[in-house]
């Protein structure tokens, strides 16, 4: 969001024109980095995104943000003029009522227990910042890095403020709080428990917090209030600035106090502040796309909440707590991730970060195998470490990982794990037969690449039965075909879901429909508007024109989806009776179109794939489908010092690998990460 630009004097204004004229370097401005094009307000209102512009540093368990009255899912609607005070966790961009909202802090001066007008002309937020105006002219400011935030609170006037921490406040349903430690405000230690996104399982966590008035502790006993709510009133002078610094735990209170000491210690916002610059700073020059125009900000914003998710949440002792509730310890040198929404990001955000960060996605990996050890749910258990939604497809990453040589889990000790869980995936409906077929791809993929031959065989040709229901329910099209949950489906329609057996689809292609069909059907599809940009099961269509052969398709309608205004016609609950009309994905608020959820960086690396000029259309093949990017040039930065160049060649150009054309629509991820130079035409 813009920041005006502020008054300058006449005289001052002509001192510097005269400045200027002598020196003309002084009139030039660096670039801006890659941190400053990022817009954390896109996707922030109405149901155009489930974003917020929260405080966070990348994959941060804090994400420190405005409480809006009316709210969205994650507590936040920018169209909102109220404020009722900042909690510090969601889920980033999901469904359902959100989750999250832990720890709620509010103050105002004595008497006025809101909600507050909120001034929305002081509003503003960068990555790891918030800051806005409120009520009586109160200066909110938040930082946040890690698994630890500081609220700051500057007064203008003298009088009594009363500062309150509500434990229980949430999106989804508070089973319990427990406050540990409140025996001051310079020592508050507590332990909530809530329902997980959609209330399906319970989260644990443990927070510490200080509170400070002007640097110093305030180590007054706090107000017991209704609701486990603790309050604290404070005398204040104009100008004066309240705190509280919070630090959050998987592991207990004591281990939160720990957190805070390490993250925050005595460093001042300012200092969290340029902390948590360097750390996304760090993160978004992975990638480098030339200007600072839409595009580029568009493309910066949307990496930006790719690196939101999963969190981190092991201690900086290395302690963490699996999805089972037991207390681990990680092995030296690495890290442990939580909050899971595979089904939604499977697809696009974890195949992404394989690409530009496999360090991190070892630990990734790492982690989602351990939730098989832990006794692994299609959702989320009664004993999670940190807000999660779903974990169907686990498997399918696992597998994509290790093929792309990012393993971090011990394959042999999963394997009997994993194909345990396929007799418990459920098969009622259609579309949980096609999906259930890939996780037993998957699993049978992987026994082959142990040299498990019997098992692969045996699943092989079990993942393939679903064919016969595929050739019943979608070979010929029905009068129910566009009718959204037909059949049992999970929000979308059988058109939706025609396409995506994506692991079996050269059959698909030449047995299943044939391949002249293939291609005429899926011109029907996008020519009738029954292709759905706002939920995850048909996204990969664009990408199959370029799969058989038709590369100019797939480049246009990506261009269109990128850049253009369409019309969108579904909700998760039907078709509606006429279309909402815009941008599938802008650089405003209403980022994203009108009931698109971003669903745990799922939809935002779908721009970042198609930007770059390349889909991982197979989650578990190592490769890419290769299409023209939206820049002239990406280079992405790979370990050890190489780099990839992705760049727009001439018009009608088929692609090509360091100047030798390619052998078909694909690319293998082995050959991106030895770095090179990957070119296709306009």
């Amino acid at each position: 969001m813009p920041v005006p630009l502020p008054c300058i004097a006449p005289p001052l204004a002509a001192l510097a024109a005269s400045l200027l004229m002598l020196s003309p370097a002084l009139a030039e401005t660096p670039a801006p980095e890659p941190v400053d094009l990022v817009d954390p307000f896109v996707g922030t209102s109405g149901d155009h995104g489930q974003l917020t512009p929260a405080a966070t540093g990348p994959y941060g368990m804090v994400q420190l943000s405005p409480d809006t009255r009316p709210a969205q899912h994650a507590g936040y609607d920018h169209a909102a003029m109220q404020l009722t005070g900042f909690s510090h966790t969601r889920a980033v961009g999901v469904g359902c009522g959100g989750g999250g909202g832990d720890l709620h802090v509010a103050l105002a001066y004595a008497g006025n227990s809101g909600p507050w007008l909120m001034d929305k002309a002081t509003e503003r937020a960068g990555p790891g910042w918030y800051g806005v105006t409120y009520g009586d002219g109160i200066a909110a400011e938040l930082a946040a890095n890690g698994a630890a935030g500081i609220v700051r609170f500057t007064l203008p006037r003298a009088g009594t403020v009363r500062l309150v921490i509500d434990p229980r406040h949430s999106y989804t349903v508070r089973h319990a709080v427990e406050w540990m430690q409140a025996g001051s405000g310079a020592d508050l230690q507590a332990r909530m428990s809530a329902g997980t996104v959609c209330d399906e399982g319970i989260y644990h966590l443990s927070s510490a917090s200080q509170l400070l008035l002007n640097g110093a502790r305030v180590n007054d006993a706090p107000i017991m209030l209704e609701g486990d709510r603790l309050a604290f009133d404070l005398a204040v002078a104009a100008g004066d600035r309240v705190e509280l610094r919070t630090g959050l735990s998987v592991v207990d209170s004591a281990s939160a106090a720990r957190v805070l000491a390490a993250q925050v210690g005595g460093r001042s916002l300012e200092d969290l502040r340029a902390e948590v610059r360097a750390a996304w700073s760090h993160e978004l020059a992975r990638v480098a796309v030339p200007g600072d125009g839409e595009a580029s900000r568009l493309f910066y914003t949307h990496l930006f909440r790719v690196m939101q998710t999963p969190a981190q949440i092991d201690d900086a002792d290395g302690r963490y707590r699996r999805s089972d509730g037991s207390l681990q310890q990680v092995p030296e040198g690495q890290h442990r991730y939580a909050g899971w929404a595979v089904w939604d990001n499977y697809r696009t955000q974890l195949p992404l970060l394989a690409l530009l960060d496999p360090q991190r996605s070892a630990d990734i990996a790492a982690s989602l195998a351990e939730l098989y050890v832990a006794g692994k749910m299609q959702w989320a258990t009664d004993s999670e470490p940190f807000i999660t939604v779903r974990t169907e497809h686990a498997g399918v990453a696992l597998l994509d990982f290790r093929r792309k040589g990012i393993t971090g889990f011990d394959a042999a000790e999963l394997l009997p794990l994993m194909e345990a869980e396929l007799a418990t995936l459920p098969r009622a409906a259609p579309d949980q037969e096609i999906e259930t077929a890939y996780d037993i791809w998957a699993v049978a993929e992987l026994a082959g690449d142990l040299g498990d031959t019997a098992r692969a065989t045996r699943l092989g040709t079990e993942a393939l039965s679903y064919r016969r229901m595929w050739r019943d329910t979608f070979r010929d099209v029905a009068p129910d075909f566009d009718v959204v949950k037909a059949r049992g489906l999970y929000q979308g329609t059988l058109w939706q879901y025609r396409w995506a057996p994506v692991f079996d689809l050269a059959w698909l292609m030449e047995d299943g429909l044939g391949r002249d069909r293939f291609t005429a059907e899926l011109d029907r599809f996008f020519g009738d508007g029954l292709f759905n940009m706002t939920n995850q099961p048909d996204i990969q269509t664009p990408f199959l024109f370029a799969a058989a052969g038709q590369p100019d398709r797939t480049r246009a309608l990506v261009d269109r989806i990128l850049h253009r205004p369409m019309d969108h016609w579904y909700t998760n609950a039907g078709k509606r009776p006429a279309p909402w009309h815009g941008r599938s994905f802008a650089l405003d608020p209403v980022g994203y179109a009108d009931g698109m959820d971003d669903d745990a960086g799922g939809m935002a690396a779908w721009y970042v794939w198609a930007s770059m000029g390349l889909y991982p259309l197979v989650p578990g093949r190592p490769e890419y489908l290769v299409t023209t990017p939206a820049f002239d040039r990406v280079t992405i930065r790979l370990p050890e010092g190489r780099t990839l160049a992705i760049t727009r060649g001439d018009a009608g150009q088929p692609p090509r690998w360091n100047g030798a054309p390619l052998d078909g629509a694909f690319v293998p991820h082995a050959a991106l990460v030895a770095g090179g130079e990957l070119s296709a035409g306009r």
